[in-house]
């Protein structure tokens, strides 16, 4: 994985807008006390995503379990919200053929179908409990804290629904548990039916559990090299030892996004890929970024309100909506490519005689030849427009490329944490929400607060 940041330098651009030379080097100055917070933080049981690049044993147990029991099914439905299910979508998108539940099953290599139901929008799970068989799926349950209101919604309508199909005792063989090693409802009715379950470590948050189980376990299932996933996650652990910032991706990344939104007031970051294999990667970013860093208390206790907005967009499609907007419109946005270098396969445009020339120079090059000019085009487009932007490029994707990507993201948002003062791990307005919605249905210990009126209404 390679990290092009020579457009969010001002000699790169129109010379006005952009980091100067002294501010990057305040960066890189600063940047040693910024690995020394993150090692204090570390020790005190933060950051433990950073252990995931070094799980055998857990990984050997979940590709146990995937060509074991798991491939007695040829349907995987997964329940869970945020992180729980994004990363799944993410791996599932970037790592399969598309389209792949409509494949037939020799195309999949006998790998099963997969559903994520990651909303409780009554009418995307009935009609996904409309076409599936039961007898036939496996339901992988998500959720580290195992109290998640709209996952064990979601559980107890399936539940009823594999009950109702093939009756208890046999629906618990339906089902294995993703969650909290010792505690949780999840955990509790895991003991009590002897349904499987794999651990989420209590150091890793929901977010960042994409290399844990919560991913690996779905991935393992449609077939994605979870050992490579891992391989490349380690990469980028190492790449981010490194104490000089100039030679460590993740923390110049970091450093260089926090400077556009705290000094240059770039406060809108985009992410976006040119591969339609990677849209979902920009929808696991949003949450991961804005989860992270949005917050209204810092470490020390003050009030500060900040935070990114992250947006997701995918290239060329999105040269037709966004592009005008990051184009011409303020200052405030960086955006962030991801290319791949090699596609895995390509498309030539066939000449064809007596078309209009408008058409004709198409002919003879390739479709992916195309997306690469379309790339290099916005980006020099912007550059001359004055318009920050870096370049993450892949020399291809595959199991590797996409562990080392997704733990570089990781590993960026982390490092971000550090910059802004804020603790990236934590979500109080989150909370907030939840606490709400316990009390809006009637969950003991959770009284119903007074809620603010909406009236007027037309």
């Amino acid at each position: 994985m390679k990290l092009y940041y020579g457009r969010m330098l001002a000699r790169n651009l129109d010379g006005v807008h952009g980091l100067t030379p002294e501010r990057l080097q305040a960066l890189v100055g600063r940047f040693p006390a910024v690995l020394d917070e993150i090692r204090g933080h570390r020790a005190n049981g933060e950051y433990g995503f950073m252990d995931l690049g070094a799980q055998d044993a857990t990984v050997a147990s979940i590709v146990q379990f995937a060509e074991g029991a798991g491939q007695a099914h040829d349907h995987l439905i997964v329940l869970g919200i945020g992180g729980s299910s994004l990363g799944a979508r993410a791996l599932v998108g970037a790592l399969r053929k598309p389209a792949w539940n409509e494949l037939h099953d020799e195309a999949r290599e006998f790998y099963p179908r997969i559903t994520i139901l990651e909303n409780v929008d009554p009418t995307s799970i009935a009609a996904a409990l409309g076409r599936i068989d039961p007898r036939r799926v496996l339901v992988n349950v998500v959720s580290k804290s195992g109290g998640t209101a709209e996952t064990l919604a979601q559980y107890l309508v399936v539940r009823g629904w594999l009950d109702d199909a093939l009756g208890p005792e046999v629906a618990a063989k339906h089902l294995v548990f993703t969650t909290d090693p010792t505690v949780g409802p999840l955990r509790a009715m895991a003991r009590a039916e002897g349904i499987p379950t794999l651990d989420v470590p209590p150091a890793v948050g929901g977010r960042f559990s994409v290399l844990s189980p919560v991913g690996l376990l779905p991935a393992a299932l449609v077939g994605i090299d979870v050992h490579g996933l891992i391989r490349g996650a380690q990469k980028a652990l190492e790449r981010a030892q490194e104490p000089d910032l100039l030679a460590n991706p993740a923390g110049l990344y970091a450093a260089m996004l926090w400077a556009a939104d705290t000094a240059l007031g770039a406060r809108i970051h985009v992410l976006m890929p040119y591969s339609d294999r990677l849209r979902d990667l920009s929808e696991w970013y949003r949450q991961l970024w804005a989860e992270s860093l949005g917050k209204k208390i810092d470490r020390r206790g003050r009030q500060v309100f900040l935070g990114p907005t992250p947006v997701g967009a995918v290239g060329a499609t999105d040269q037709h909506s966004q592009v005008q907007l990051f184009m011409e419109g303020p200052h405030d946005k960086v955006v962030t490519f991801v290319r791949v270098q090699d596609p895995g396969l390509d498309i030539t445009i066939p000449a064809r005689p007596g078309v209009p020339p408008e058409m004709d120079y198409l002919g003879g090059h390739t479709l992916g030849g195309l997306l690469r000019a379309e790339q290099k085009a916005t980006a020099s487009a912007l550059a001359r427009m004055g318009r920050l932007h870096c370049t993450i490029e892949l020399e291809r994707l595959d199991a590797e490329s996409v562990g080392e990507l997704l733990m570089f993201f990781q590993l960026a948002t982390g490092m971000a944490g550090a910059w802004y003062g804020v603790n990236p791990f934590d979500q109080p307005g989150v909370e907030l929400g939840k606490r709400l919605t316990f009390a809006a249905l009637g969950r003991p210990g959770y009284e119903v607060e007074p809620a603010s009126p909406e009236d007027p209404v037309v």
